[in-house]
């Protein structure tokens, strides 16, 4: 589980982050969603300590990750699995060498230990007999379950997607989303996915925050959606949902 107790950042003289709590909870796919400026992206580089807070305290299970040394925040971060925003696979790395760069960095595992976990990842996100080739040769789907696989070879406790259906067809787009939700639940691992895709809060929405202008706006599950009396988050949705639909047409 991870706590953010009363969280606040700026940048200069503009406040991104305003007193915001919350609780991310373990083996559930816990989403925050919200227009662009809005302030999500800001909270997730805040939890994983890509950027410091100004104020409140970030928790992973009981250890306050934002005042401990660096030294400690490491070895947190070792349990901690990323998947970027368009997948950030190395070009010139063949799948295999993608994934096994984790394992490479973090553990002392023998080459041949490297590997068999490299295959099971693989196999785990239904890539099989693609090891050798390079991203470019893949289609973006399989790039995304390549960077999946690279997320989950350390077995991490905490799992974070930035947009992780950027630039994905819709139908591909629900695998994907289908995907994280399996492994999160098959391992226990507390996720977090940063999206503004509506199709991904009403199918994998365990439990849903919705950020506006910096502050912790609503926050409920995909079921709760529908019955929500939050004029800016049914503005946001409504907005979401035309979206989709213009794009469908078009």
């Amino acid at each position: 589980m991870i706590s953010i107790v009363h969280v606040s950042k700026s940048f200069g003289e503009h406040a991104v982050l305003k007193d915001i709590n919350a609780t991310f909870e373990k083996g559930k796919t816990n989403l925050i969603i919200g227009q662009s400026g809005s302030g999500k992206t800001v909270l997730l580089k805040c939890i994983v300590g890509l950027f410091d807070v100004d104020e409140g305290d970030i928790l992973f299970g009981d250890i306050l990750f934002n005042k401990i040394p660096f030294r400690e925040k490491k070895e947190i971060r070792k349990k901690i699995g990323m998947l970027f925003q368009g997948g950030a696979l190395f070009d010139s790395a063949t799948v295999e060498e993608n994934v096994r760069f984790p394992l490479d960095m973090f553990t002392t595992m023998t080459l041949e230990e490297k590997l068999e976990r490299v295959n099971f990842c693989l196999k785990r996100v239904n890539i099989i007999n693609f090891n050798h080739l390079f991203p470019a040769e893949i289609s973006g789907g399989m790039q995304k379950r390549v960077a999946i696989a690279r997320a989950i070879a350390l077995n991490p406790e905490y799992l974070f997607c930035d947009e992780p259906n950027s630039g994905l067809d819709p139908k591909t787009s629900i695998l994907i989303d289908e995907l994280i939700k399996e492994i999160t639940e098959e391992y226990n691992i507390t996720t977090i996915v940063n999206t503004h895709d509506m199709n991904s809060v009403m199918g994998i929405g365990d439990k849903i925050i919705f950020i506006y202008e910096g502050q912790k706006w609503w926050e409920g599950t995909k079921e709760d959606v529908l019955v929500s009396d939050n004029k800016e988050f049914n503005d946001f949705v409504f907005a979401s949902a035309l979206t989709r639909k213009i794009k469908a047409y078009l």
